[in-house]
């Protein structure tokens, strides 16, 4: 076994060096940059065979097939089945060129033979006896996985959600509010003439373990004149569900001849994703671009009709038949049918209207962003890596320091070219040719600065449309952890490393704290009204009033909106989905007004009070009691005793969705889900290091040493030197 004394040697162009530093981080020295992504392959097949097993499964719809045959891992294999991730994936790998081309092989021939022989124990206990190479078409796959899961799907769900309040009655008025100029071009009534159908995601599939689902991030980086140093410093914290081990990511040192890399992996991909070179750092915010978009489609008789210069014709509907195998079960047989503008949700047989969707990332895209993250490693400074960054497929915020004192964002990501006038978020008529995509914006148009006057560059998650030239974003998040990041990093000008993790470990929110502001004259007397009254604003796993502050809240969302939903449907959008996480700067919009439509005919003094005097009647616990995380094993969580280690926790998870260090749970797809900052980095181009903290470990197996050794470390707050390899 690959342990702490041993060092493994792999042939190579020359011969390749992997040992493990004192944290059991995998350390890969190699000649050449091919023998550098063969060893980071070995290391992944080796270090995480169980996560690299799982991805490749879930994404090509094949889980029911291979680990249990039940309903609940059918409508995960239907989902990605339907969406057709797996489909075009060689077209893709012929895309790349032949130096990128030969660098993936390197890499899947490093996976390949770190996985080859006998599988590991857990994935044999699940009936997986042997296990595939691992492909270039496996990468494009991940590569989109990796994307998709980066909110593109919230996006789509936040499209779901306007057309069910269309559909339900929900009047123009209330829509205005709850997307105010987002929705020019909808025509109501043929939305509410939509046929049921087959939603791409059903409400009935429970998320794979397998597939971390992100909700947010930070990242910022500072110019030399806000240093101590006088040299550049980038931090990074991507948030993603931390209720799983191992993490998402793995660390990894690499050095190919003098070019060195010490970061974040993502098992599955030949890329260097977040950290730091001999000469550049990066890290990553999703952008919450809109890459997501519905049409409706006019169907019958298997197909959909065109309006061309006044002409109507009708053309055939694509339909790709998939079989899913079942473990222990009969197959099932499952028709997709396709337009030019998506994935058609339901029959085009039966006449009438549907929803066509398509995310721009999917279909024809991986090959881009494989090589835009080899080219990563490359550059040579800020300017070389923006222009790296813009050529990745999904959107993402690219905030980026060098050794030479420059700093930089590029926002990344396919946004589509649409018709003026047209968010994105309504969805519009397919047969009018207007309405189709026009193509990608170019990258030099999307959010990008370099070296801004102040000397310091956030993002977290919320709009950045000022800093390009087109405005990719229609439903940012709220920019509540932006605002205090960037409130604390005005206020100093001798940053150092100490310094900016404790901004990272911020657990002030600005939005509870606007709340409060307006709350306060009319909470009721008693203990609990005077904790709240006295509150800073700080979700600490201590604080009482944290918890207060948040069950008045949920009970305002449910008040406000439940009274034209019905409750039911309020309590379900905020215990059961991710849209009060992601998109509350759109439901703040109306909490916080003055007067609504849809307060009912109240004052906003009148609705405040009214959910205080209720809300606030029944004793609490501190946050910490009231809010926290098991981290569950990807394969057998939940299914082994506590005591065999499996499962880590139950652990507090400090935060809220408006604080630096972001900490949300709640239910998705029936399961319990939570984000926090699943890594932590930071680096200070003085020394040739970088700071880290993961929650989790190295490795995926439970009896290796290094399953779970970074989480004490992760959990106290405490980040860890790394240094590349000697």
């Amino acid at each position: 076994m690959f342990d702490r004394e041993s060092t493994v040697t792999l042939s190579g162009e020359a011969p390749i060096t992997i040992t493990r530093d004192a944290a059991g981080i995998p350390q890969v020295s190699a000649a050449s940059e091919a023998d550098l992504y063969r060893g980071l392959g070995w290391c992944h097949g080796n270090d995480r065979a169980i996560q690299l097993v799982l991805t490749r499964l879930a994404g090509r719809g094949r889980m029911a097939e291979h680990l249990r045959g039940g309903e609940e891992l059918v409508e995960i294999d239907r989902l990605f089945r339907r969406m057709g991730l797996h489909v075009d994936v060689a077209e893709e790998v012929a895309k790349l060129a032949p130096g990128d081309a030969a660098l993936v092989g390197a890499y899947c021939a490093g996976v390949s033979e770190a996985l080859a022989g006998r599988p590991p124990w857990e994935l044999r206990l699940a009936g997986i006896r042997a296990i595939d190479p691992w492909t270039a078409e496996d990468c494009v796959l991940v590569s989109r996985l990796a994307g998709w899961v980066s909110l593109a799907q919230s996006q789509g769900e936040m499209e779901d959600l306007l057309v069910d309040l269309v559909r339900a009655g929900v009047g123009r008025d209330l829509l205005e509010e709850l997307f105010p100029g987002r929705l020019d071009g909808l025509d109501e009534d043929l939305v509410r003439r939509l046929l049921p159908g087959e939603r791409l995601i059903p409400d009935g599939v429970r998320w794979s373990t397998a597939l971390p689902r992100p909700v947010a991030s930070n990242n910022w980086a500072l110019a030399p004149s806000r240093t101590r140093s006088g040299r550049a410093l980038l931090a990074n914290d991507p948030h993603l569900e931390v209720g799983r081990l191992p993490a998402v990511w793995q660390e990894i040192g690499a050095r190919a001849g003098d070019r060195w890399f010490v970061g974040a992996t993502m098992p599955g991909l030949p890329g260097l994703l977040v950290g730091r070179t001999n000469d550049l750092a990066w890290g990553a915010t999703y952008a919450f671009m809109d890459a997501t978009d519905s049409w409706i489609e006019d169907c019958r008789d298997g197909r959909c009709r065109r309006v061309v210069d006044g002409e109507e014709t009708w053309v055939p509907v694509a339909q790709r038949t998939e079989t899913i195998a079942r473990r222990g079960g009969d197959p099932i047989t499952l028709r997709v049918f396709e337009t030019d503008r998506g994935v058609l949700d339901g029959d085009p047989h039966q006449a009438g209207l549907r929803r066509a969707t398509r995310w721009s990332a999917g279909r024809g895209a991986g090959a881009g962003s494989i090589a835009a993250a080899i080219a990563m490693f490359r550059a040579r400074d800020v300017r070389e890596g923006m222009a790296a960054a813009g050529g990745i497929e999904s959107a993402f915020n690219w905030v980026m320091a060098d050794r030479h004192g420059a700093i930089g964002l590029q926002m990344s990501g396919l946004l589509p070219i649409r018709p003026s006038g047209a968010s994105g978020l309504v969805p519009l008529p397919a047969w009018d040719p207007e309405t189709a995509w026009a193509g990608w914006a170019d990258p030099q148009d999307l959010p990008r600065v370099q070296d801004p006057p102040d000397g310091m560059i956030v993002t977290a998650n919320h709009d950045l449309g000022h800093l390009g030239r087109v405005r990719p974003q229609n439903l940012p998040m709220g920019d509540s952890r932006a605002r205090r990041i960037e409130e604390l990093l005005g206020a100093r000008e001798d940053w150092d490393v100490a310094g900016v993790a404790a901004v990272q470990l911020d657990e002030r929110s600005p939005q509870a704290a606007r709340y409060l502001e307006l709350l306060r004259p009319l909470l009721p007397p008693g203990v609990n009204g005077d904790l709240l009254r006295g509150w800073d604003a700080t979700f600490g796993p201590r604080s009482t009033a944290a918890t207060l502050f948040e069950r008045w809240y949920r009970a305002l969302v449910v008040e406000v909106f439940g009274g034209v939903l019905g409750r039911d449907v309020a309590r379900h959008l905020l215990e059961e989905t991710g849209i009060v996480a992601d998109f509350y700067a759109n439901l703040d919009g109306i909490l916080l007004s003055e007067r609504s439509a849809w307060f009912g005919g109240r004052t906003r003094d009148e609705v405040y009070a009214q959910v205080a005097l209720a809300a606030l009647a029944a004793p609490t616990r501190p946050w910490g009691e009231h809010q926290r995380v098991t981290m569950r094993h990807l394969l057998f969580g939940g299914r082994f005793p506590a005591a065999l280690g499996f499962d880590r926790g139950p652990y507090p998870l400090p935060g809220s969705r408006g604080t630096p260090r972001q900490g949300t749970v709640y239910r998705s797809g029936g399961r319990e889900t939570s984000f926090a900052p699943s890594l932590r980095i930071v680096t200070d181009f003085a020394h040739d290091t970088l700071h880290t903290a993961l929650a989790g470990g190295p490795s995926d197996r439970r009896f290796s040493p290094w399953y779970a050794s970074s989480l004490p470390a992760w959990l106290a707050g405490r980040l860890t030197e790394r240094r590349p390899p000697g």
